[in-house]
């Protein structure tokens, strides 16, 4: 565990600064990140009692905020104080905005020692890395691309989970006319975006990478986008009327007790379900999103180390390192929800949504079709995803058509570019 190692080697670190027979002094490691929600919390709790275990004092520095864009607004006010935290959660683009300006420590002689480059898959590298240089230790992959659906409903409406668009619709209406929402979903632009993306995933790989990752003009302004757009229409229908605002976290807790159908989330939705003490197959189901299997959108939580002063140096190398510990990465993910950062992590410990993750995680790395999420930060940098985020929820919403989402659409990605 990140814990095991990190508190080892920090303890080790601080007693060489000793003389002998003094007590270890104590190392401290301040994080900045976003995990608040109950599964979110029990995860990281991996991490911060190992580190406790082995004397390694954790400062929590925590920033509600599903999409992370609060936690970066405080990251910036502290390195702009010139007190920079010893490690930040962070995704994709983010992690190159801040590398660029040259605010990121340098982990290479952890990340060569230790092989990091013959076990992070080359797609997640393109973010722990910046320059050739490592500045990032990758947690978990976690796709976007799932359905998560309450059992007892899915067989009230057939039993048979769907496959298709058609299918998709179909069992809609089915728990439509069962009395329960068939779609729970929060309505903040990044779960907007998340459920975007799947249904333009679910139009071609092709198409998803020229117009989310690619941002090709064509594609944006294509039918086919309005397609993607008539269906985020159909799937507004099963909204119900509260959800603006809602947290992610409590459309799953509507799925888990049966007030709601399904969510279309990242698999950090399972982490809310086994902390309910629910289990895959009897009391839910995980499904990519019907027309995207074989496929995987992911993001991948990587803690950032900063440029801090030399006397914390030892400890923030020594928390890199334990983050990459494959102990830490199965015992942290089988809890998150996600799966390792590292290919050669058992699956031996995660249930079956999870042993599905990895393995869709494999082939689609293998297939060439593992596409960075435009919506969690890895298909676009911010400007753009903000500005198409702004899109698919002003349209969600009812104050856009799909013909003026589309042109908007365009029009917006060109600005932000």
């Amino acid at each position: 565990m990140i814990i095991r190692k990190f508190a080892a080697l920090a303890a080790g670190a601080a007693a060489l600064t000793l003389t002998a027979g003094s007590a270890v002094a104590e190392d401290t490691v301040e994080v900045l990140h976003w995990w608040t929600s109950g599964g979110e919390a029990s995860a990281l709790n991996v991490l911060k009692e190992d580190l406790e275990k082995k004397g390694v004092t954790w400062q929590d520095m925590p920033v509600a905020g599903g999409g992370g864009s609060e936690a970066m607004t405080a990251l910036r006010a502290r390195v702009t104080a010139g007190n920079a935290p010893t490690a930040v959660q962070m995704l994709g683009f983010d992690i190159i905005d801040w590398a660029s300006e040259g605010a990121v420590a340098n982990l290479n002689d952890v990340a060569e020692e230790e092989g990091w480059a013959d076990v992070v898959p080359a797609a997640l590298q393109n973010f722990s890395k910046y320059d050739g240089n490592w500045i990032a230790s990758p947690v978990n992959v976690h796709s976007t691309n799932w359905v998560w659906i309450n059992k007892a409903a899915l067989d009230a409406a057939g039993g048979k989970a769907p496959e298709t668009w058609e299918e998709l619709i179909a069992v809609l209406d089915k728990m439509k006319e069962n009395g329960i929402t068939p779609l729970a979903h929060g309505g903040q632009p990044w779960q907007d975006a998340t459920v975007f993306e799947a249904v333009v995933l679910s139009l071609g790989n092709d198409f998803y990478k020229a117009a989310l990752n690619d941002l090709d003009p064509e594609a944006l302004g294509s039918d086919k986008m309005k397609e993607a757009f008539d269906r985020m229409t159909k799937l507004r229908s099963y909204v119900d009327d509260n959800f603006s605002g809602r947290d992610w976290n409590l459309a799953s807790a509507m799925v888990i007790e049966g007030q709601g159908g399904m969510q279309m989330m990242g698999d950090w939705a399972k982490g809310e379900f086994l902390k309910a003490g629910k289990k895959p197959g009897e009391d839910f189901v995980c499904i990519r999103f019907p027309g995207t299997q074989g496929s995987v959108t992911f993001n991948s939580d990587q803690f950032v180390m900063f440029k801090v002063g030399e006397d914390k140096q030892a400890a923030q190398k020594m928390m890199a390192s334990a983050v990459m510990n494959p102990e830490f990465q199965s015992a942290f993910n089988v809890v998150k929800g996600s799966v390792p950062a590292r290919t050669d992590v058992s699956d031996e410990a995660f249930d079956d949504c999870g042993k599905k993750g990895m393995k869709d995680l494999a082939e689609a790395n293998e297939a060439g079709a593992l596409f960075g999420s435009m919506a969690h930060g890895h298909g676009a940098p911010a400007a753009v995803k903000n500005a198409i985020n702004d899109v698919v929820t002003q349209h969600f919403n009812g104050e856009l058509s799909s013909e003026e989402a589309v042109e908007e659409l365009v029009n917006a990605v060109e600005a932000a570019q």
